[in-house]
């Protein structure tokens, strides 16, 4: 930037005009500097394409109606949300959450008993009948039935507090993926 150049001169005289024309748009003070600023912003980015010799003034408040009418575009977009409310309900449970959450169900998966863990991967993962599975391990229904409770109780155990992530049905969905102990229960019942 040149010391004494005559556009930056002649920009920096009209700043109370384009102020006061801001203000007048918006009626907001330090909107209406925001705007000044992006008009000058703009002008001086594109310098090279104001004739001399033509109106700098109409052209100064030419750019900064356009930035205006560029926000009113914008912010009809927008939801004023200054408690955050709507913005919590628009949230996302982060990924890695679920992946750490299945982290910790194959975890305790593999610390039940081989009898347990095959009859709740047999049910609640493949979606076999406890007639099926029963089948499958050439044993009672009802002891199917008794595995799967039992390795149920015990994956509540080993997982603590977390065992509301894996078996609460909202986030079984989610959290674990094919492996839904909400399944588990309801087909014990």
């Amino acid at each position: 930037m040149v010391a004494n150049d005559p556009f930056l001169d002649q920009v920096t005289a009209l700043l109370p005009a384009l102020r006061a024309f801001g203000r007048s748009l918006c009626g907001d003070p330090a909107r209406a500097d925001d705007l000044v600023q992006d008009t000058v912003l703009k002008a001086w980015t594109n310098r090279i394409q104001f004739q001399s010799g033509s109106n700098l003034k109409a052209w100064l408040f030419t750019i900064l109606r356009n930035c205006y009418y560029s926000e009113l575009r914008h912010r009809k977009f927008e939801v004023e949300d200054p408690e955050g409310i709507c913005a919590a309900q628009l949230s996302v449970a982060p990924v890695h959450d679920a992946r750490l959450h299945l982290r910790d169900l194959n975890r305790a998966l593999q610390e039940l008993p081989h009898d347990q863990r095959e009859a709740l991967v047999l049910v609640c993962a493949t979606g076999l009948s406890y007639e099926e599975a029963a089948d499958v391990c050439q044993v009672a229904v009802g002891t199917i039935k008794s595995r799967i409770a039992r390795a149920r109780d015990r994956l509540v155990e080993l997982l603590g507090e977390d065992a509301a992530m894996v078996t609460d049905p909202a986030s079984s969905e989610s959290s674990v993926g094919s492996v839904s102990l909400a399944s588990a229960r309801a087909r014990v019942s």
